[in-house]
């Protein structure tokens, strides 16, 4: 995994701006820190930080090539799960390859087949490729959008990069928010809508293509889920998807560095690292270690809820014995979360969710001297509908994206500046967008067709928060994760399957508890979604009250002008935020925390 970024100008000679280039690059160092290289000729300048996974000789970056009288140079993020397939389809075709690299099947692909190329890639990947005949710069993100990348344009130059503060680092683009990006921050927390927070920077979608030539920024979508019948039985769909999901979790397990799991003790987790271990024994390899994590002292404060029924380190301590494999539980300090509160925003470059981000950044630090890649169970839930809102008919029923709390985070902010944001109605315009996008099937019954939508939602409205945060909270530790989930085979078709087999034995993800019998014990596959750990010691929340008390008495503070001052007083009062959810207030303290920091930090200006 790495750190892509470029630049294109019709105008200025790149030649000249090897030091910004350079500059952009290293903004990422983190993502890559294993090797740097640069590509630049008169309009085209792309870099490379790279983390190096696969062949490392053979896929240093940027990477050319020539074709007849053609010349390409590509910088490349990701993994590509087909590349011995696509290597040996290419070879057929008169391709000679002098590495043994994806990052060289990838380029060659883009030549054979230009941007049809994407139709035949199978893995996680944001590329640029300049195609110096055409002089014209081609970027694309993965399906599901596992990998990131922005793109952005002023006059004549177009600027692209795996995060934001490689784009940030061109004085061509100075950090100005719009009143739209901001409402985004203030009222849908690490969700993003609108796909534009910095003013002019906008974050490419999953499944689409970005086409940069003199005639300007054509955007395009490669890929897109499909309604189509499902005719197989509940048993057939249930061997469909345990064979896609072996497939792909020993597609994922390829590299040359050390590869090990991420293993809460839920169904999701637990299913990978099942499938991985098996796997490994077949093919007469040593199993893989496993990691959890927990927060010392956090135990005694724990009460379950909905979305956390129970904790994680015996479940997951249970399937490592059950596969006999070694589970490292790492055991993080209050006073590790608190000194790091503010890394998750600075590895954004957003204000961050809090210590559910900063755990799992802390965490990845922990495992890289042991691991570089990861195997996770993330996006089972929304492939395969894992949360209580697709089965809660109050929640259903809602006009708007079920995740979103009513009026999410309004009551921090003054109503000066709400209504000067206007988030509701920024919400509910993004809703309309959303709902128009989903795939209709003339007489679908109602409640299937709801259904439907919430899956659409939820897959590219909801998941790109929780890759985004995988993304950045591992890519910052410089540790890579992938994802057997978002392969895009298992989601094309698992979205085709009836709910009720998707509720099969009415349970929550039935079809996938079926689908990983006989690998995990009874009580692991009957074990109730629970969610990534949050923190419950009293002693968090008292800390971040205090942070934001110093917030309220600066006068120079950036938030401060936009707050209801009379609410957020009331919840730094420790007597008066008993009255009211721990969770709720932690999670709004937290917002304000992340937004004081990020505007300071970053020198935001509001335009």
């Amino acid at each position: 995994m790495c750190g892509i970024t470029g630049w294109i100008d019709w105008e200025r000679d790149l030649r000249q701006e090897q030091p910004t280039l350079l500059a952009m690059a290293r903004t990422m160092t983190k993502r890559g820190p294993d090797a740097e290289g640069t590509f630049i000729t008169e309009r085209a300048a792309l870099a490379h930080r790279r983390l190096i996974v696969l062949d490392p000789e053979g896929g240093k970056q940027p990477m050319t090539c020539r074709y007849g009288e053609r010349a390409y140079a590509i910088t490349y993020n990701g993994e590509l799960y087909n590349f011995v397939e696509l290597r040996r389809e290419l070879a057929d075709l008169g391709h000679r390859f002098e590495t043994r690299s994806d990052t060289e099947v990838l380029l060659r692909a883009y030549v054979q087949w230009g941007t049809d190329c994407l139709t035949r890639l199978n893995g996680i990947f944001a590329f640029g490729i300049w195609d110096a005949a055409e002089q014209r710069l081609v970027l694309a993100r993965d399906h599901l959008g596992v990998k990131p990348l922005y793109y952005a344009q002023r006059g004549s130059a177009v600027l692209f990069g795996s995060e934001i503060k490689a784009i940030l680092a061109n004085p061509l683009f100075p950090p100005e928010v719009t009143e739209n990006g901001l409402a985004e921050v203030c009222a849908m927390g690490p969700f993003r809508l609108s796909g534009e927070v910095f003013r002019g920077i906008k974050d490419l979608r999953a499944a689409h293509f970005v086409v940069v030539s003199r005639e300007g920024v054509r955007v395009e979508r490669y890929w897109k889920l499909r309604n189509a019948p499902h005719a197989e039985t509940l048993e057939e769909t249930t061997r469909h998807v345990r064979g896609l999901l072996e497939d792909t979790v020993k597609r994922q397990m390829v590299a040359d560095v050390p590869v090990a799991f991420l293993l809460s003790g839920g169904l999701d987790s637990s299913g990978t690292t099942a499938i991985g271990t098996e796997a490994l024994r077949a093919a007469g390899e040593q199993a893989r270690p496993a990691f959890t994590v927990d927060v010392k002292g956090d135990a005694p404060h724990f009460k379950p809820d909905h979305m956390q029924r129970d904790r994680d380190p015996e479940w997951a301590r249970r399937v490592a014995d059950h596969l006999g494999i070694h589970l490292s539980e790492v055991m993080l300090d209050m006073s590790e979360l608190l000194e790091n509160a503010l890394e998750p925003m600075r590895a954004r470059d957003l204000p961050s969710a809090g210590d559910f981000e900063t755990s799992l950044l802390l965490m990845c630090r922990r495992i890289k001297p042991e691991a570089t890649v990861l195997l996770s169970g993330e996006s089972a839930d929304e492939v395969f509908g894992g949360y209580p809102w697709f089965y809660n008919e109050q929640i259903r029923a809602k006009d708007t994206f079920p995740w979103m709390p009513p009026n999410y985070g309004q009551p921090l902010y003054s109503p000066e500046t709400v209504d000067r944001l206007r988030p509701a109605e920024r919400i509910a315009a993004c809703y309309r967008d959303a709902l128009a996008e989903v795939p209709r099937t003339p007489g679908e019954d109602p409640a299937e067709a709801r259904q439907r939508e919430l899956f659409y939602h939820f897959i590219n409205y909801f998941l790109p928060f929780l890759l985004d945060r995988k993304d950045r909270m591992s890519m910052a530790a410089s540790v890579e994760v992938r994802v057997p989930f978002c392969d895009h085979r298992l989601v094309e078709y698992v979205w085709n399957v009836p709910w009720a087999m998707k509720f099969a034995d009415g349970v929550e993800k039935g079809l996938l508890r079926r689908a990983f019998e006989g690998l995990l014990p009874a009580d692991v596959l009957s074990r109730r979604k629970t969610a990534y750990p949050r923190v419950h010691n009293p002693a968090y929340i008292e800390a971040m009250q205090s942070e934001v008390r110093r917030i309220l008495d600066d006068a120079n503070s950036p938030v401060r002008p936009m707050l209801n001052q009379n609410v957020v007083r009331g919840m730094v009062n420790p007597a008066a935020s008993h009255d009211q959810s721990f969770f709720g207030v932690k999670l709004l303290l937290e917002s304000v925390f992340q937004l004081h920091h990020w505007m300071r930090e970053y020198k935001i200006a509001i335009v």
